[in-house]
């Protein structure tokens, strides 16, 4: 009984108690109320070399409301120049511990910033007076610690949702680390190690008030012409792409048994086909992003998409170069003669490193289930990049044919395009995606009528897959005019048949490529003729679709002088001949037989085209795609990653 009073009374004298303190938050308590070197000369040096309580200093910040903010200003100041100090310490534990105090200073001053008094996190941080001085800690970014400094950049720069509200980006813009995350992507060793933090993180700042200000990121990377810097950033997006594609056919392999091996041959059905369970992989826009500006950005970039990386492991066939022409960045003009650069041997078992290949491998998945918004947006982005890729820049002219058998890299955009268009014609009908798609087409065509390449592609697949468009949108108009301009869309498809009609004979590959659009327009009249007469009565009719509907009409005049030119003597070939059904090759022998008294309209403007242009279109995409990618890369970067013995590691590989 004696004992247990005992121990009863220790529990009641223990617990009575305040838990004690650890030094560091002491001297954490001590910096907010006076200037601790006032008492102790190596209060600083000592603070360096303790252990970071991040959690307590960021919570002693943000607990502070806006009167006692301002009493501490000068303290918060203070810290902040210390920590910046350290940095120059040859101390390792030193140096670590001031990165890890900056991080919350960052975050924890910056949380301030939403709160009713609305002070500027830079003057809470450093002090108007001062700010050029001290900032210089962009410059020792950039310099000392560029690859220690990528996984703290990505975690300091995004203590905010939208980054074009982090006032400490100002400072970025003007004490620049451009140079150091060019260092690291163009360097073996440290692009293995902090090349996607850094590629992401140029994305980021990149976008930083990009509508609102000169940003002086997207003037730097605009002229970026060292290769051994493109082909770097080239391989650090090539990899995520990778990655991700790999994933993909693991967990399809798991669920199927093997339905992701046709992605890797460049012959019969590249892409992923629409299966009923559709496989669910967390896509990466960060890296999209890198990509988008890349190739949007930087005119020397494009050549980088058809060059081989053998850096990257490939996790099926060793890596097959891909057969190039040489190309000094520096000196020749890039351009889509890239475009038809073979892609492989026609062999299936062989894999390829070419980073658009892998691109459109990562498309084709992500372009499998449109339905959710997100993956939406990303087949949105996907699409966009390939509108750039598709846009004629500075041309050479036509390199010399190969012997190889090999198709050139168009024809893999032009196999996306055709499988987009064949698998999304559904209820919840994505328009935007549709007509993104049809413009990648035509630009495309343009290009092959403007350099006059004649590209051995199949061509019926690309026709009878637009014609089951038009027929899609004749069937189900009254439900998608509810939503969207289906004209618009009819309109596009319709002016491609023109440019077939016009122009094909300077880009389709032989003569009887010709007759055979021509059987295939005959053929298929029913849809054509059903357009033609939805288009009339909506243009004879007062309403909004009244104008676009008569741009239809007057579109389908060539079409419709071919159908009404060749259907009465292919009809009457058959009665001459007593034939009930005539064959493919006899209809075709009618066509080329009657080409001379066909005649056609001709249509200015056909291979003409608008630009890709960011703004105005696409800001607001933009603007929450950037949103939506920062609040992923702070979920992705926590504080667990900023312990000490983690940087420590870190630090001891660069120094």
């Amino acid at each position: 009984m004696a004992q247990e009073k005992k121990a009863g009374l220790l529990r009641r004298t223990s617990s009575s108690k305040k838990p004690l303190k650890e030094k560091v938050v002491l001297m954490y308590d001590e910096i907010f109320t006076d200037d601790p070197a006032k008492t102790n000369p190596r209060f600083w040096d000592e603070l360096f070399l303790m252990k970071v309580n991040l959690e307590y200093l960021e919570g002693k910040l943000e607990s502070l409301d806006g009167d006692e903010v301002m009493v501490v200003k000068d303290n918060i100041n203070s810290l902040f120049h210390h920590c910046v100090l350290a940095l120059e310490e040859e101390h390792q534990i030193k140096v670590v511990n001031a990165l890890q105090t900056l991080c919350a200073l960052f975050r924890g001053v910056h949380q301030k910033n939403k709160s009713a008094t609305g002070f500027d996190i830079i003057n809470m941080l450093v002090g108007f007076d001062k700010a050029e001085l001290r900032m210089k800690v962009s410059h020792m970014f950039s310099v000392a610690f560029g690859e220690l400094f990528q996984k703290m950049n990505v975690f300091v720069f995004q203590v905010t949702d939208n980054i074009s509200q982090n006032t400490i980006l100002e400072y970025v813009m003007i004490n620049s680390i451009f140079e150091a995350i060019l260092q690291i992507v163009s360097d073996v060793s440290s692009r293995g190690q902090h090349g996607y933090d850094a590629v992401v993180l140029l994305a980021l700042l990149v976008n930083y008030r990009k509508y609102e200000s000169v940003n002086p990121y997207i003037v730097k990377l605009s002229i970026v012409d060292d290769e051994p810097t493109l082909d770097g950033l080239g391989m650090v997006v090539h990899q995520a792409l990778t990655e991700y594609n790999r994933q993909y056919k693991n967990k399809e392999e798991e669920n199927h048994g093997g339905f992701f091996s046709t992605l890797t041959s460049m012959v019969g059905n590249m892409f992923i086909a629409d299966t009923e369970e559709k496989l669910s992989v967390q896509t990466n826009e960060a890296i999209l992003l890198a990509l988008y500006e890349a190739v949007h950005l930087n005119r020397n970039f494009i050549t980088v998409l058809a060059q081989s990386h053998p850096e990257i492991e490939m996790t099926a066939a060793p890596v097959t170069p891909i057969p190039t022409t040489p190309t000094s960045l520096g000196t020749t003009p890039p351009s889509l003669d890239m475009m038809h650069n073979p892609e492989l041997p026609l062999d299936p078992n062989l894999q390829t490193s070419n980073l658009l290949i892998t691109f459109l491998k990562y498309s084709s998945i992500v372009m499998q289930d449109t339905k959710d918004e997100h993956r939406l947006n990303s087949a949105r982005l996907c699409l966009i990049i390939l509108t750039c890729i598709a846009e004629p820049m500075r041309h050479r002219k036509k390199a010399a044919d190969k012997t190889i058998p090999s198709r050139p890299l168009v024809c893999a955009v032009l196999d996306l395009m055709v499988e987009f268009i064949v698998t999304h014609m559904m209820k919840e009908f994505p328009m935007d995606l549709y007509m993104r798609c049809v413009q990648i087409i035509h630009k495309l065509i343009c290009y092959q009528k403007k350099c006059r390449i004649r590209l051995h592609y199949t061509w019926r697949e690309l026709w009878s897959a637009l014609i089951n468009l038009l027929k899609f949108l004749l069937s189900n108009e009254t439900t998608l005019l509810a939503k969207h301009n289906i004209f618009q869309l009819a309109l596009q498809v319709v002016s491609l048949f023109n440019m077939f009609i016009t122009y094909g004979d300077t880009f389709l590959p032989t003569p009887s490529s010709y007759d055979e659009l021509y059987y295939e327009i005959v053929r298929m009249h029913q849809v054509f003729d059903n357009l033609y007469c939805m288009v009339l009565r909506v243009s004879t009719n007062v309403g909004q679709w009244k104008e676009p509907a008569s741009k239809v009409t007057y579109a389908l005049v060539n079409v419709r002088a071919i159908i009404n030119h060749f259907n009465p003597k292919i009809e009457s070939y058959a009665a001459v001949n007593h034939i009930s059904q005539l064959s493919e090759d006899q209809v075709l022998e009618v066509v080329r037989s009657n080409y001379d008294t066909l005649t056609l309209k001709l249509q200015d403007g056909l291979d003409q085209f608008e630009r890709y242009s960011e703004q105005p279109k696409e800001t607001a995409f933009f603007k929450e795609l950037v949103r939506s990618i920062s609040v992923n890369v702070r979920k992705n970067v926590s504080l667990n990653t900023l312990s000490q013995d983690v940087l420590l590691k870190e630090f001891s590989s660069i120094s």
